[in-house]
């Protein structure tokens, strides 16, 4: 992947966030007060995260295990199906934590090394946040349904934090083609 669309991704992915917390309206609010909890979301952002882990498993290298992947891809697919049906609640949540995860490396890898261009660091800091809030999460999802709960109040939260995002995502936008 290029550096250029290891940027882009992201500032597209603030812009629609931004563009979705700025319109707040009510649909979004109830998308994402949802969200957590919900049992289609679920069966996407976990069922994709588990389906990009399951892939990275099923290529790995002899040095990292890769002599026992069968065995490995059979027991993690086994607990990825049976986390549908033992712990289903914020699931969703999870999903997305690995989904995090699984998504930051190419990302990351884009950026490696790449000192002649300093603007990388404009992408490389919200993944690393990202990555640090997916660690989180992962751990204690349920504070994502506190943080909507918070966000969505009356005062205007929403609009400023979609605000400051979808302002993020167009600088990242705009440093995509700096490079």
């Amino acid at each position: 992947m290029s550096l250029t669309l290891a940027t882009l991704i992201p500032g597209l992915l603030f812009i629609v966030l931004g563009g979705a917390l700025l319109a707040n309206n009510s649909g979004v609010i109830s998308l994402f007060k949802g969200l957590p909890r919900s049992t289609g979301a679920t069966y996407v952002f976990f069922g994709a995260g588990a389906a990009a882990f399951l892939y990275q498993v099923w290529h790995l290298s002899p040095a990292d295990f890769g002599d026992h992947r069968g065995l490995l891809f059979a027991g993690f697919a086994t607990i990825a199906v049976l986390s549908f049906y033992c712990v289903p609640d914020f699931l969703a949540v999870r999903g997305l934590c690995v989904l995090v995860l699984v998504g930051a490396s190419p990302l990351l890898t884009a950026a490696y090394m790449e000192y002649d261009h300093p603007q990388r660091l404009f992408m490389v800091t919200p993944v690393f946040l990202a990555l640090g809030l997916a660690i989180w999460l992962g751990a204690q999802p349920w504070r994502l349904r506190d943080f909507f709960e918070w966000l969505f109040r009356p005062g205007g939260r929403a609009r400023a934090v979609g605000g400051a995002v979808l302002a993020y995502g167009l600088l990242l936008a705009v440093v995509a083609f700096t490079y």
